[in-house]
């Protein structure tokens, strides 16, 4: 199944959000409408109450009169949806609106005197209601109590609501599709630089271009230079095994020559076994190097970093064991971590071939030392040792290959290359000088 696009995703959950948005709002709105609307009319129907009392009349025989000229034109129009009804307490009664002829007497309410109540209907065909309980005193100081209710039908209420409902939703409808088209506009222009990125990444792909050359946002220009430098180091290493091949294949093309030539002439066997010694450990420094130089990665990592410490002491536990018959004192000056944007293989082909070297050549003392420098996100250590140590104009000598300072000294003289080619590759820098301290050779390598 074929996954949504990241905009799509989006903005449906826009729009799911906007609809649950809308229509809590919608509901909450349409019941303060209808809230609001009853008070009106609760209110309306109070004043009517009033007008009425205002219009009423008690008679010397308790008789309750009503003038039939009420201030309400729709109390005198039969089916106006606007009814009058004065009662007794007991529900008889004394009196309707002309508006109110054929219609049902209504129910009193259990009032206390000077009370009223608002009574509401459900539906269409419902009715809202104000009844008011009052006492007139007559002349001759008789007290007589009566309920007044005033009636109006539901549906005008109703419809007033409705008409506010539907038009409600109509607006909220059009907003909320006018907000999701906006919505849609700015995840467009949002997602832009993503949809740039892929398409620049289809091009490397197709082989039209190297790199991300793009110019993107601040949150995905780290995203486009750690593609670069992931490409940059891939089409570095591919390069590295092409030329490594190359190297190979023709390094051993004068080997394999003497070789055969050496075969054709079957004169002198003791020429032709030291030729092939010596050219079996030529073959044997040429692969060994080869593979040295094919193995190194020289590149930054992109996820992380990797702690040098560890590594150093690891590679200063196994050299005492392998030079154990030396008597070697390896002393360690290393802070608790030092963390270096780097392959930890690379680490240990790195400071493994440095340590080693000095411990070939020292007499019997090896110092490391690591000078962290956050400031400039710079990491330098050294390695020094109390051998005789090399002359200035040699150190950058035996920096090439097969190049060893003393021929005795058991070795390929490749070690110091491949650091070399490895400390370039990580654009650090390599240094050799005298030491001062012990009085050998010191390697000062500064790694970014």
């Amino acid at each position: 199944m074929k996954a949504r696009a990241l905009s799509f995703r989006l903005l449906v959950a826009a729009g799911l959000i906007l609809a649950i948005a809308f229509g809590l709002m919608a509901f909450i709105l349409e019941q303060g409408f209808r809230n609001s609307a009853e008070r009106a009319l609760k209110e309306k129907l109070q004043v009517q109450i009033y007008a009425l009392l205002s219009v009423a009349e008690l008679t010397r025989k308790g008789q309750l009169k009503i003038t039939p000229n009420l201030h309400e034109p729709r109390f005198a129009t039969p089916g106006s949806g606007l009814y009058a009804f004065v009662q007794r307490k007991d529900g008889a009664l004394i009196w309707r609106s002309a508006s109110a002829l054929g219609e049902k007497n209504v129910l009193v309410a259990s009032l206390r005197t000077g009370e009223s109540v608002f009574l509401a209907s459900s539906g269409q065909s419902g009715r809202f209601a104000l009844q008011y309980d009052v006492i007139w005193e007559s002349d001759a100081g008789k007290e007589y109590e009566f309920v007044i209710t005033v009636a109006e039908e539901a549906a005008f209420l109703t419809g007033q609501v409705d008409s506010f409902s539907q038009t409600l939703r109509k607006w909220l409808l059009l907003v909320g599709l006018a907000l999701l088209l906006v919505q849609f506009i700015i995840l467009r222009w949002s997602l832009k630089p993503l949809r740039t990125i892929g398409k620049d990444l289809g091009a490397i792909e197709q082989g039209r271009q190297q790199q991300l050359h793009g110019r993107y946002p601040q949150e995905l220009q780290a995203l486009a230079n750690n593609i670069n430098g992931l490409l940059s180091s891939e089409r570095a290493h591919l390069q590295r095994y092409r030329n490594t091949l190359a190297d190979l294949a023709h390094s051993l093309k004068t080997p394999l020559a003497i070789l055969r030539g050496s075969l054709e002439d079957r004169n002198n066997n003791e020429q032709l076994r030291i030729t092939l010694q010596n050219q079996i450990s030529r073959m044997d420094e040429i692969v060994e190097y080869q593979l040295q130089k094919a193995a190194v990665k020289g590149q930054k990592q992109v996820t992380g970093r990797t702690d040098l410490v560890p590594i150093v002491e690891k590679i200063a536990a196994s050299l005492n064991k392998v030079y154990v018959e030396k008597h070697l004192t390896i002393s360690l000056d290393v802070p608790e971590s030092c963390f270096v944007q780097c392959e930890e293989g690379d680490l240990y082909e790195l400071c493994g071939n440095l340590l080693d070297n000095a411990c070939k050549w020292c007499k019997s003392q090896v110092k490391f030392t690591i000078l962290a420098n956050e400031k400039d996100s710079f990491v330098r250590f050294s390695v020094e040792d109390d051998g005789p140590g090399i002359p200035d104009d040699k150190i950058n000598d035996i920096l090439m290959r097969g190049v060893r300072a003393d021929q005795n000294i058991h070795g390929h003289g490749i070690g110091l290359a491949v650091v070399n080619e490895l400390i370039s590759l990580l654009e650090g820098k390599l240094t050799g000088e005298q030491s001062k301290t012990l009085g050998g050779l010191k390697w000062l390598v500064c790694l970014k």
